[in-house]
C-alpha cells in the first residue's frame, strides 16, 4: 500500500514561520491542543505567504537513536510568513533552515502512524539516504479540513546522503 506513495527528493529553501509549540510525546500526545490554540488565533498572523498550515516536529538529537514512545519533542503548528513583524503574543518565530528532504505525498489523516512506520522502517533503510538532524515537516494541504480522510499532506523527512564506504 505505502510503496505506491509518490516519493520525491527536494531541496527546501529556508523559510520563516510563525506559530505555537508544545512539548509532547507519542504516549501523551498534545497535538490537538497546539493546533486548537493555533487555529483560533491564525488570523492574527501578518504577512502570510500562503494558506498552507505547517506541522513541525523538533526532535532532540538522540530521539531516534534511543527511540521510546515516552520520549518528548516539540510539536509546532505554524504558517509561513514573508517577514517577522508584530508576532502575536504567545506565538513564536521559527527559522526553517531548509535542506534536503524526502517528500511523501500522502492521502489520509495526519494522525495515521502507519505512514511513519513505512518511512522509517522500510523506505529509509532501503534508500540512498539516512535521517538528518533537522526539523520534520508536514504540509497540511487540506487547510482547515486537514482531518478529512480525503485530505492530503506532504510529509517532509530531513535526509542526507549515506557515505559511500571504500570509494
Amino acid at each position: 500500500m505505502f510503496s505506491e506513495i509518490k516519493t520525491k527528493i527536494e531541496l527546501l529553501a529556508p523559510k520563516k514561520l510563525v506559530g505555537c509549540k508544545i512539548r509532547t510525546s507519542l504516549t501523551n500526545n498534545k497535538t490537538f491542543q497546539v493546533w486548537q490554540n493555533f487555529m483560533t488565533r491564525k488570523d492574527e498572523i501578518l504577512h502570510k505567504v500562503n494558506s498552507s498550515f505547517i506541522s513541525l516536529q523538533e526532535y532532540d538529537p538522540y530521539y531516534f537513536l534511543e527511540y521510546n514512545v515516552e520520549n518528548v519533542f516539540y510539536k509546532w503548528a505554524a504558517i509561513e510568513v514573508s517577514r517577522y513583524e508584530n508576532i502575536p503574543e504567545g506565538m513564536e518565530p521559527i527559522d526553517l533552515p531548509g535542506g534536503l528532504y524526502a517528500v511523501f505525498d500522502y492521502k489520509g489523516q495526519s494522525t495515521d502512524a502507519n505512514i511513519y512506520q513505512y518511512v522509517f522502517t522500510s523506505w529509509l533503510p532501503h534508500s540512498y539516504y539516512k535521517l538528518d538532524d533537522r526539523l520534520h515537516i508536514e504540509i497540511l494541504k487540506g487547510g482547515d479540513n486537514s482531518e478529512l480522510p480525503e485530505s492530503g499532506d506532504e510529509i517532509w523527512v530531513p535526509i542526507k546522503h549515506r557515505l559511500l564506504v571504500g570509494m
